[in-house]
C-alpha cells in the first residue's frame, strides 16, 4: 500500500529541516510549540485530577454528616405515617438505608456563653445506616452515639462546638428551645440541662462547630413533636442522587417534600462547579496560545519552501495536496504534543500522593500543614470526563493554527517562486 505524498512529505517537513541555519531554527520554533502544547495539555489534566480531589474530600466528608436524602412533610412539623415511608423508600434498589430524624434549632448555653446551633435528634442504632460518621465520631466505632439514651437528655457535640464553648465529656450544658413555654408571666424560653456523652470529628468545619445530636425521643420531648420530622436516606451512589430523589418524589406523591445533598449545600456545590470551569477556561488558553505558534512556525516554513512547493505545482500538485502537506506538518506537531502532554500529565496525576511527598522532603516544607488545613495530604482524581476533552480541545486548536499557512502554501504562484531560484 502506498503511503500518499502528502502524509511523507508532511512528516519530514515536521522531523527535518537542520540542513540550515534558518530550517534548524524553524524546526526549534516547532519543537516549542509541540513542548507547549504538552505542558499546557498535562497542566490541565494535573490541575483538574487535583480539584478533582479536593472535591471528593470534600465532600466525603460532608456526606458523614448530611445524608444523601432526606424526606419532609410539606408544611413542616412532624411526618405522618414515618414507618410506612421507611418501607416504601427501601423498595427502591438503589437505598442503602433510612432512618427517621428531628431537626431543629436552638441555642446552646454554658455559664455566659451561648451559640446557635443545629440540633439533631437521632435513632443512635440506625444512624449506621445512614451516615458514615459513627466512623469518625471519637470513641470506638460510634461510641459516643451509643450513650444517646433515652431519657438521659444525653447530647453529641461536634469538637469545634465543644472547644468554643470550653466543654468536655461529662460537662453539663443547657439547651433553649426556640418554641416557648407559655406563662402567667408570658412567654419563657424553655430550658433543657443535658449531659454531653461525646465528641465527633467529621473533618468539616461548619457541621463540626454547629451541630449537635440527641437521642430522638428526647428531641421530640424537647421540642414538643408528635413525631420524628422527616427521614434521612443513603443510597448506593451518590451521583445518583437526583435520579433517585424523582423516582422517590413520584412514589411518595406530594405529601412528601424531598430534597438530596445537592440542595442542601447548593451554594458551595454550584461555587466548586464555577471554579473547576473557569480554571478549565483559564488553563485551555495556555494549550491555546501554544497550538496558535504554529501559525508563525508554518508560516516561516512555507516561505522557506517556496521553491519546493513551485516545484510539487509544476510536477502536477493540486492546491489541495500542498495545502494537505503542512497540515499534515501542523497536525503531526499537535497530535505530537497532545499526546506527550497526557502521558505525562496522567503520570503525574496518578502518582502525586508519591511526587508531592518527595518535594516537601526535598525543598523541606509543606504545602498543605496538618494544622492549617483539614485535608494534609494533596488528592487526585483523574477523571475520563475530564481528560478526553482536553485531548480533543487540544488537536482541534493544533489542527485549526494549521489552516491559514497551508492555504497560504497553496496559492504560491509557481513562476514567481522559481524566478529567483
Amino acid at each position: 500500500m502506498q503511503i500518499p505524498y502528502e502524509l511523507t512529505l508532511g512528516w519530514r517537513y515536521t522531523r527535518a529541516g537542520r540542513s540550515t541555519r534558518r530550517n534548524g531554527f524553524i524546526s526549534f520554533i516547532s519543537g516549542v510549540s509541540m513542548i507547549g502544547i504538552a505542558l499546557g495539555v498535562a497542566a490541565l489534566i494535573i490541575v483538574l485530577s487535583v480539584m478533582n480531589g479536593f472535591q471528593k474530600e470534600v465532600l466525603d466528608r460532608m456526606l458523614a454528616v448530611v445524608s444523601h436524602i432526606e424526606l419532609y412533610a410539606p408544611g413542616g412539623g412532624a411526618m405522618p405515617d414515618v414507618n410506612q415511608r421507611m418501607a416504601e423508600v427501601k423498595r427502591n434498589p438503589e437505598v442503602l438505608g433510612a432512618a427517621p430524624f428531628v431537626a431543629s434549632q436552638a441555642l446552646l448555653a454554658r455559664g455566659e456563653d451561648m451559640k446557635g446551633v443545629m440540633v439533631r435528634g437521632i435513632v443512635p442504632a440506625l444512624e449506621p445506616q445512614v451516615t458514615d460518621l459513627t466512623n469518625s465520631a471519637l470513641g470506638a466505632q460510634g461510641e459516643a452515639l451509643a450513650r444517646l439514651v433515652p431519657g438521659d437528655f444525653g447530647i453529641v457535640l461536634g469538637v469545634e462546638l465543644a472547644r468554643n464553648m470550653g466543654v468536655r465529656q461529662g460537662d453539663k450544658v443547657t439547651l433553649v428551645s426556640p418554641s416557648g413555654q407559655v406563662t402567667p408571666a408570658g412567654v419563657v424560653p424553655r430550658l433543657k440541662q443535658m449531659t454531653v456523652v461525646g465528641l465527633f470529628d467529621s473533618g468539616h468545619f461548619e457541621y463540626d462547630s454547629s451541630l449537635a445530636m440527641l437521642h430522638i425521643e428526647d428531641a421530640q420531648r424537647i421540642f414538643r413533636l408528635e413525631g420524628p420530622s422527616g427521614i434521612r436516606i443513603k443510597i448506593a451512589h451518590m451521583r445518583d442522587v437526583r435520579p433517585v430523589s424523582r423516582q422517590l418524589a413520584a412514589a411518595l406523591g406530594n405529601d412528601v417534600v424531598v430534597r438530596d445533598w445537592t440542595q442542601q449545600n447548593r451554594t458551595w456545590f454550584a461555587a466548586v462547579q464555577l471554579e473547576k470551569r473557569m480554571m478549565f477556561i483559564i488553563l485551555t488558553l495556555i494549550v491555546a496560545v501554544a497550538a496558535f505558534n504554529l501559525v508563525s512556525t508554518l508560516v516561516m516554513t512555507v516561505t522557506d519552501k517556496r521553491a519546493d512547493i513551485a516545484i510539487l505545482r509544476t510536477l502536477g500538485s493540486s492546491p489541495r495536496s500542498i495545502m494537505g502537506i503542512f497540515v499534515v506538518q501542523g497536525a503531526m506537531v499537535g497530535v505530537i504534543g497532545t499526546l506527550s502532554g497526557l502521558g505525562l500529565g496522567m503520570l503525574v496525576a496518578y502518582n502525586i500522593d508519591v511526587i508531592v511527598p518527595a518535594l516537601e522532603r526535598l525543598l523541606q516544607a509543606r504545602f498543605l500543614p496538618a494544622d492549617v488545613y483539614i485535608i494534609s495530604r494533596m488528592p487526585s482524581d483523574p477523571q475520563s470526563g475530564d481528560i478526553v476533552p482536553i485531548a480533543i480541545i487540544s488537536l482541534v486548536l493544533a489542527f485549526v493554527a494549521t489552516l491559514y499557512p497551508s492555504w497560504r502554501a497553496s496559492r504560491v504562484n509557481p513562476a514567481e517562486a522559481l524566478r529567483y531560484e
